[in-house]
């Protein structure tokens, strides 16, 4: 299987290159990626919990998908193919915002991402991955920023920035 490559940018998101994806977690080289949250019309999160197997983030709780643009790929199309590679099911799309972040992890990788974040609604079960996703379930909006705060060891990093920093995009947009 060939290595993915990912879309290295500048601050200002303008693509600069593309590298295989381990390289640029190795050498911590700023890169695009999205994080889609999808809601249903309960105001409850769709989480996922990451494989156990992943290379990073191993079992943590998450955002509905995340992952990284291909070259040619818009934030939405890219969102959309992941979301159904792993959780099982399309549904519209819409950016809200995006954020720089670098976080180094304990083997030695490092996420340094401008992340694209996306909201979608759906209500349905999704059809699971398992080899990209352990477990899945519905947690409202407000249990899921307490239950950071109470237990940050279980969620990725990531996650936990978008909701610190980010948490009123999502709120604006509950149904």
């Amino acid at each position: 299987m060939i290595e993915e490559n990912v879309i290295l940018v500048n601050e200002k998101d303008e693509p600069i290159g593309l590298m295989p994806k381990m390289e640029a977690h190795e050498k911590a080289v700023l890169h695009r990626a999205f994080s889609v949250f999808v809601l249903n019309d309960k105001n409850e999160i769709m989480l996922q919990q990451r494989a156990h197997h992943k290379y990073h983030s191993p079992l943590l709780w998450t955002n509905t998908c995340c992952s990284h643009q291909r070259e040619g790929e818009t934030n939405i199309q890219a969102g959309s193919r992941r979301l159904f590679e792993e959780m099982g099911f399309q549904t519209d799309l819409k950016e809200l915002f995006h954020f720089i972040y670098k976080a180094p992890f304990d083997n030695g990788l490092t996420e340094h991402e401008l992340d694209h974040v996306m909201i979608g609604y759906y209500n349905d079960a999704p059809s699971i991955n398992p080899e990209e996703v352990e477990d899945w379930k519905w947690m409202p909006i407000e249990a899921v920023k307490s239950d950071i705060q109470n237990n940050p060891d279980l969620y990725t990093i990531w996650f936990k920035i978008i909701f610190d920093q980010f948490y009123h995009f999502l709120e604006e947009h509950t149904l």
